[in-house]
């Protein structure tokens, strides 16, 4: 029926509106902080492919470039002076350079989930001791919740005596309230 087809897309669609900036989030742990600061932001983690050249002591960028001649080739950038990047051929790094302008060259990247940051963190401090202590502040603040309001709800359910209904409105007054306030 249209309702149904109506009320499905509107849960559909605040799903998405509900759960966008998680996913987004997770998706951002996984970049390095280059690629968070790119603009237009992208939601893939992307890497800039490289490639080892002889002569030359850390992995080049590729980038995709149009020649003069109208063909496209995939060459090492060796060096960027200014608005113009020098690229070589990574097979032949001792053969023509090209000059080109750093607006006619794509930079040729891949799909690649970074765990760098999660690395880092983990080695920046104790964070299995931060884990346990969020752990059993949680667990011992639950089941002492469970107990006294379970003794509470007993009382309070079982047994007549004055008072009862003011107790009453005044735990449910303050779950009214939120911690925050």
């Amino acid at each position: 029926h249209i309702t149904d087809i109506i009320t499905y897309t509107y849960l559909t669609l605040g799903t998405f509106l509900m759960f966008g900036p998680v996913i987004w989030l997770v998706m951002s742990s996984f970049k390095s902080s280059g690629e968070i600061n790119t603009f237009p932001p992208r939601f893939l983690p992307y890497k800039q492919e490289s490639v080892v050249v002889e002569g030359y002591d850390e992995p080049l960028p590729i980038y995709r470039v149009t020649l003069e001649d109208g063909s496209v080739r995939e060459l090492a950038q060796k060096r960027r002076i200014g608005l113009e990047s020098q690229l070589i051929d990574p097979a032949d790094p001792e053969g023509e350079v090209y000059k080109v302008r750093i607006e006619d060259r794509e930079a040729v990247e891949s799909v690649s989930f970074n765990l760098d940051n999660f690395r880092e963190g983990m080695q920046s401090f104790d964070f299995l001791r931060y884990l346990w202590n969020s752990v059993f502040v949680t667990i011992t603040a639950t089941i002492l919740t469970l107990i006294i309001n379970s003794m509470a709800a007993f009382a309070l359910s079982k047994y007549k005596f004055r008072g009862r209904n003011a107790i009453f409105m005044l735990i449910i007054s303050t779950l009214m309230v939120p911690v925050s306030v």
